[in-house]
């Protein structure tokens, strides 16, 4: 797994994970709840996650889409 992406914004995270989604790639969202664990919602990003094998496609569309 490698990230493609780590931000703290959750309505970007939601549409990079559509766009990935709309691609065939699974992307899975890791430490969500780590922030809250720590008591401050957005100290910590989260980070889209896909697999090695998806990451250079991944990448590229997420690059077109202006969004890397």
């Amino acid at each position: 797994m490698r990230a493609v992406v780590t931000s703290n914004n959750p309505v970007r995270l939601s549409f990079l994970t559509a766009l990935l989604a709309d691609a065939g790639i699974e992307a899975i969202l890791l430490d969500s709840h780590t922030s809250v664990l720590e008591g401050s919602a957005g100290a910590i990003p989260r980070r889209l996650m896909v697999s090695a094998d998806d990451f250079p496609r991944a990448c590229r569309i997420l690059r077109d889409a202006g969004e890397w």
